[in-house]
């Protein structure tokens, strides 16, 4: 072999990192902390979506209270309009109300975009741990090298859990930003009630795929055995 493509890598259990080892294991804690920020993200999208929808509640609200003419106590007089026999909203409280709603839709906007920025470094280490395959097929065939170089893994099976967590957050990406688009805009309380739950609990993100992070972490030493 040509010394020009030679590797020099140290296993985790001998010692200091080098070569793929140290980026696989890098890769690894990388995983674990963009998956956190994610999941913050995730619960202050969801603060922000009840927001939304609490909004709109309260906008329909006054709307259909107004309409039987009564109001509760939370609403100043000065909130309420006298237009011949019937009882309106103020258009002060209609914009405040507006504002505030088109505020939170901008926080929402702000928080996808943060995570469709997460997606794109996840789909950064996708391509390393690729590269890193083809590196290996190149240097010791595609049989791959005689040893691994943490536990039991493969380079192909770094890069397969890689490859299925990166699937499992691009789907969740897309529902979070379906769930954006609509959901200022639904009147069905229902609907909207379904958006919140599945941007709580993210259905893409499945038990198994956190099985796939702990064994990546496990496996590269971060988790004890």
């Amino acid at each position: 072999m040509n010394d020009k493509y030679s590797e020099t890598t140290t296993p985790a259990r001998k010692g200091n990192l080098t070569g793929s080892a140290r980026k696989l294991k890098d890769n690894a804690a990388d995983w674990h902390n963009l998956i956190l920020k994610w999941d913050r993200l995730n619960e202050e999208g969801s603060s922000v979506a009840a927001k939304i929808v609490n909004s709109k509640i309260s906008k329909d609200f006054l709307s259909f209270i107004l309409s039987y003419g009564i109001w509760n106590r939370s609403l100043k007089e000065h909130d309420v309009l006298m237009e011949g026999d019937h009882l309106s909203v103020a258009p002060s409280l209609v914009h405040q109300n507006s504002q505030e709603l088109q505020a939170e839709c901008t926080n929402l906007q702000n928080i996808v975009n943060k995570m469709a920025h997460i997606l794109s470094k996840m789909e950064k280490m996708v391509s390393a741990g690729r590269g890193m395959c083809e590196l290996e097929k190149f240097q010791y065939g595609a049989k791959g090298r005689p040893a691994p170089l943490f536990q039991t893994w493969s380079m192909q099976q770094f890069a397969e859990v890689s490859s299925r967590l990166y699937d499992v957050y691009k789907q969740e990406l897309a529902l979070k930003q379906t769930i954006l688009q609509e959901l200022a805009h639904t009147t069905n309380m229902d609907l909207s009630m379904v958006y919140l739950s599945s941007w709580l609990y993210q259905p893409y993100i499945e038990d198994s795929s956190k099985l796939l992070l702990e064994s990546l972490l496990i496996e590269t030493g971060h988790r004890a055995l």
